[in-house]
């Protein structure tokens, strides 16, 4: 039996603001089934501390970067936590991440690293008698662990290994911070933590700990050049040893079209057409010829939404229908906001998680033109759902699609379609494709009964993870 403490900003459905949450919150239970007991260490936000079940104090500290913080046993969910309360750092309103201004937290480099701290002390000390025998650190708020670890002279009895969702954040504070957050000097050089002059808390986990993954095979190919390391790419290549790709699964409980509450239930693709008619009602969409097209996104230049709004026109003339639900960059959603004049394009502004089930299981086709993209889940939900998904050809959106090109339909494999390059022509050229496999009945329910027998769960996922514990913990 391997025991890992698995140390995440967000887990789901506890509070989430992407699909890092949704990872992290299906993890421990996919990985039992691979002989891995995991506990799941998180911060004290409010949501989090409202909604858990507390149980023993294991650790505490009386002063963790300005406060008394201590860790408590936990559970909730589902999941076996232990939930770090450090009110100074964590009981606050609004987003985990921002101010009410919008902006990061100025003092978000203490935060995650009193995270980074509690863990590394959970795996040199042990919590209560549990020791893990691997640290699992996600993104750059779980970056210092192995840091930390290693001054606490435990890095050779304790695995760790990070995983990065997205390498566009870094977590970078200023050098003069390094005795504030007691990072030891020997960290802060060009081989160590230290990025451009600042430190890096992503840096740090890239470079320290002992194994690395990605969350699927493109991605950790394409973090390995400049286009898409973010300034990481070099650090990487020289770990190209120690780097996974490891594809993302989806909670298929959670994601069931035969038993979700939040729509009328359907075994089959054929069944879809009432949840279809009513997403169209619910956006007050009008009847059409054409497909039913859907979009839940962040609103941001990496989802390539601004590319969507270019390549509509032709989509529309065929008679395509557009319902869109997020929010993010106000110049995008201002845009968003005119597109919807349109009486064929439908915008909501915000998020709410039952809509997007109503969207995903309504939509005949869900758009997701990313300019670069780690694994994504929106696509995923779509193939379980007999949803078309219409991906950029990039990191996980290429690795779990089978594209409509002409040996995937004659093969009979095909589940969706992808855009390649992305550009706006591209993509234009693409959703009149759509229209056209929509308008051939037969070939699109093949398309809707090869997306719905596609596997999207956690198992070989989960295999995989379990395959690097034990490398971690030499039990291969």
């Amino acid at each position: 039996m391997t025991t890992v403490l698995s140390v995440a900003s967000e887990c789901a459905p506890l509070v989430k603001t992407g699909g890092l949450a949704d990872v992290v919150g299906a993890l421990p239970s996919a990985v039992a089934a691979q002989g891995v007991t995991m506990k799941t260490l998180l911060p004290g936000y409010p949501a989090v501390m409202d909604t858990v079940t507390l149980g023993e104090v294991v650790l505490s500290e009386s002063d963790l970067f300005g406060g008394y913080a201590r860790v408590l046993e936990a559970t909730g969910a589902g999941l076996s936590l232990y939930i770090l309360d450090a009110p100074h750092l964590f009981a606050r309103s609004g987003s985990i991440y921002l101010g009410d201004d919008g902006q990061d937290w100025p003092d978000n480099p203490a935060r995650f690293a009193a995270l980074c701290w509690m863990a590394a002390r959970i795996g040199a000390e042990g919590a209560a008698g549990w020791v893990p025998d691997v640290l699992h650190c996600h993104d750059w708020q779980a970056g210092l662990t192995p840091v930390y670890l290693r001054e606490m002279g435990a890095a050779d009895r304790v695995g760790t290994l990070l995983t990065v969702h997205n390498i566009a954040f870094h977590g970078m504070a200023p050098a003069l911070m390094l005795p504030r957050l007691r990072l030891p000097d020997w960290s802060f050089h060009p081989g160590g933590l230290e990025f451009y002059g600042r430190i890096s808390a992503l840096k740090a986990g890239l470079v320290y700990c002992d194994k690395l993954s990605t969350v699927s095979p493109t991605y950790a190919r394409e973090l390995l050049t400049p286009e898409f390391g973010m300034g990481m790419d070099g650090v990487l290549r020289s770990r190209r040893a120690d780097l996974s790709g490891i594809l993302n699964g989806i909670d298929e409980t959670a994601w069931d079209p035969a038993t979700d509450p939040e729509i009328t239930p359907y075994a089959s693709a054929g069944e879809k057409t009432v949840n279809t008619d009513r997403l169209a009602r619910e956006f007050g969409l009008p009847d059409g010829p054409g497909p039913l097209a859907v979009v839940i996104s962040r609103m941001t230049a990496q989802k390539g939404l601004d590319l969507l709004l270019d390549a509509l026109p032709g989509f529309l003339a065929r008679g395509g229908r557009l319902a869109v639900l997020g929010s993010g960059d106000p110049e995008l959603e201002r845009a968003y906001h005119a597109a919807a004049a349109h009486p064929q394009v439908a915008v909501r502004i915000g998020y709410d998680e039952a809509l997007s089930h109503r969207m995903i299981a309504g939509g005949d086709a869900i758009l997701v033109p990313s300019r670069f993209e780690p694994c994504g889940l929106t696509q995923l939900y779509g193939l379980r759902y007999g949803t078309i998904p219409v991906v950029a050809f990039t990191g996980g959106l290429a690795d779990s699609i089978v594209p409509a090109s002409d040996a995937g339909l004659k093969a009979g494999v095909a589940t969706g379609l992808q855009v390649h390059p992305i550009t706006a022509d591209t993509l234009s050229d693409v959703l009149i494709q759509l229209c056209d496999l929509y308008a051939d009945p037969p070939l699109w329910a093949t398309l809707q009964r090869n997306a719905m027998r596609h596997p999207v769960g956690w198992s070989a996922s989960a295999a995989g993870y379990a395959d690097l514990y034990r490398a971690l913990t030499h039990q291969e």
